[in-house]
């Protein structure tokens, strides 16, 4: 039982998540107000980062100091610095991703993925495009029910007394 146990937790999270890189046409196809060259965006991100944000990838799960981040600010893009998630709309879903019932309406655009076979809903953000993540439709009952499982490098979080971090 314990092996099947393990064996359930492990495809949820290979699958809820954890994708090889996407191709998302519809935020591909829009314009940004924030635009870089492939070069510049190197220059600013880290390799995980860049890797997350601009060629949608994913990391590891339980590997983003975020994950586990209960203060009270803003959540922003870490390509840009658009706020895009609230901390008060912040849940632990147990899946090693850091998880939020909803975004910051206007902040973040959609598209559909359907890489793995089943669709899914990827997020970027509206302001430069960059991957933030994929929404489910499995979260909290007595709020959204939405899960928008969010890569923690593709984000900075900043504290209500304003320190980044």
């Amino acid at each position: 039982m314990k092996f099947l146990s393990t064996l359930f937790v492990f495809s949820f999270l290979l699958f809820s998540c954890n994708a090889p890189a996407q191709k998302s046409k519809a935020a591909k196809q829009e314009t940004f107000k924030v635009t870089k060259t492939d070069a510049e965006w190197k220059a600013q991100l880290s390799p995980e980062a860049y890797n997350v944000l601009r060629h949608e990838g994913t990391e590891r799960a339980f590997t983003s100091e975020l994950n586990d981040n209960h203060r009270v600010g803003t959540y922003v893009c870490a390509g840009c610095g658009t706020p895009v998630f609230e901390s008060k709309h912040k849940f632990d879903s147990g899946t090693g991703w850091p998880s939020f019932d909803r975004e910051i309406k206007g902040n973040v655009v959609f598209s559909t993925d359907n890489k793995l076979g089943y669709t899914r809903t990827e997020e970027h953000c509206a302001t430069c495009g960059g991957h933030l993540g994929h929404m489910f439709n499995d979260g909290p009952k007595e709020t959204t029910g939405k899960r928008h499982c969010i890569n923690g490098v593709a984000l900075k979080f900043i504290p209500d007394n304003g320190e980044s971090k």
